[in-house]
């Protein structure tokens, strides 16, 4: 599985923001996806998450209301609507997926990340 994101870029506090994920390759063991992100000097933190077949995504507090989770399964994609953006959401956001495979368990995928700057 390859995750690609894009989206990223410098905008201004207040501002939105709307990062996409694009899965290809075996698509189908994938059960879970979601969003991280890691800002300099500081461990990287689950943004957000939800199980493929459920339709329910769990969310970090400090996204609640402001961040949205949006699926289009037909084009193996994920996007992060991020809204009323502060200088402390600048970081390096990462999409995440895992499958599980017979014989191999559950596997885990990264995509590159793609930088979110917000200026003050």
């Amino acid at each position: 599985v390859q995750l690609v994101e894009s989206g990223g870029g410098l905008v201004q506090a207040g501002d939105s923001l709307r990062l996409s994920c694009t899965a290809s390759g075996s698509t189908s063991i994938i059960n879970a996806m979601g969003w991280y992100r890691q800002a300099p000097g500081k461990q990287r933190e689950v943004v957000a998450f939800f199980a493929t077949g459920s339709g329910s995504v769990t969310y970090a507090d400090y996204a609640k209301g402001r961040f949205t989770v949006s699926r289009e399964d037909v084009k193996n994609t994920i996007h992060l609507e991020m809204t009323r953006l502060t200088f402390e959401d600048t970081a390096v956001y990462y999409c995440q997926a895992e499958g599980w495979v017979m014989g191999a368990g559950r596997l885990e995928y990264w995509g590159q990340g793609t930088q979110v700057t917000v200026s003050a």
